[in-house]
């Protein structure tokens, strides 16, 4: 089911990257084709480099960003694919060229691919990154800091490329709105720094991890909360300790459990309607992973009424069809 998300919801919707990664819920309608996937592909190749350090100096001279791909080159499946869909052609090769500096983050199975000093870099980088599924694509400054992330897309080499020139332009406003914010006071100086942080389409962890100073500056400027970025802040913060609790039933399989926390989350409303969204998706993913497809489609009929001008909403008819087809396929075995 992670693949599917990833085709049918925005990277930036973290439940998926965040929660499902662990979970493995819809293997029913996906696994075997992961698995089928699994086909060996030499890792990095012409333009490409592991050594981050040295990636962030060429940057630094160059002018150019980075863009980093945190993957498993001999078992993931969709980084195989992204590899040889757009990776390996010349149009993505030129394509960024002039504005990104490429570094390749591998864990491979097979860990004399490389160096130990080349692996112990990229547990760290995974660790400082937050990254937990594959393929993971991140774009960096010079400093790097992230500004974007990405994964696996369908289209090719050029469609790809246009793809990371619309994050680019991302890094433009960010930059602009922080110039900004500099020269302001007060209120409008707050609302500047809160307006660069939500150009980003990174998780809310990364924000936290790379822009705490931005952050402390917006709480300085608007210590009354005017712009409500410290509310928002914290149900962010409760989504995230609410992942990472679920992550721990998941891990047991204690989907009971899974969904009690659900439940219990959703009824204290403490969660603003990004966040609660959130939330209830996973009831729809815990029960396609037990195998009740019925109950999760109820549950993703629930959650479109419930909320009909969320911007997710439109494609959760992609989610409806794979679920039914999924029952279905389910009662002939």
């Amino acid at each position: 089911m992670v693949g599917l998300l990833i085709e049918i919801f925005p990277r930036r919707m973290a439940l998926a990257a965040a929660t499902l990664g662990v979970m493995n819920i819809g293997k029913h309608i996906i696994g075997a084709a992961l698995l089928a996937m699994a086909v060996p592909a030499l890792a990095g190749g012409e333009g490409w480099t592991s050594d981050f350090k040295a990636a962030k100096e060429e940057a630094a001279k160059s002018g150019k960003d980075l863009l980093v791909d945190f993957t498993g080159s001999d078992w993931c499946g969709w980084c195989i694919k992204l590899d040889k869909e757009v990776f390996q052609h010349d149009e993505f090769k030129t394509g960024v060229k002039d504005s990104f500096v490429l570094v390749e983050i591998d864990f491979p199975k097979d860990k004399s691919k490389i160096s130990a000093e080349t692996l112990e870099q990229n547990k760290e980088l995974g660790k400082k990154y937050g990254v937990r599924g594959y393929p993971t694509i991140l774009l960096l400054d010079e400093k790097g800091r992230p500004y974007a992330k990405t994964g696996y897309r369908k289209g090719g080499p050029e469609a790809y490329v246009a793809h990371l020139n619309e994050f680019k332009a991302t890094r433009v406003a960010r930059d602009e709105a922080f110039e900004k914010a500099e020269a302001g006071e007060g209120l409008e100086k707050a609302k500047a720094f809160v307006a660069a942080l939500d150009t980003l389409t990174i998780d809310e962890g990364m924000v936290a991890e790379f822009y705490g100073d931005t952050i402390e500056k917006i709480k300085a400027a608007d210590p009354n909360d005017e712009t409500g970025y410290a509310k928002r802040g914290e149900s962010k913060k409760r989504f995230m300790d609410f992942q990472k609790s679920l992550q721990g039933f998941a891990k047991n399989k204690d989907w009971d459990s899974a969904l009690g926390l659900v439940d219990e989350t959703v009824e204290k409303g403490e969660l603003a309607e990004k966040e609660l969204f959130g939330v209830e998706m996973m009831r729809v993913m815990i029960h396609a992973e037990q195998g009740s497809f019925e109950e999760a489609i109820k549950s993703l009929d629930a959650i479109k009424e419930k909320y009909p001008e969320n911007p997710m909403g439109p494609r959760l008819g992609q989610l409806r069809s794979q679920l039914e087809a999924a029952g279905e396929k389910a009662k002939d075995e």
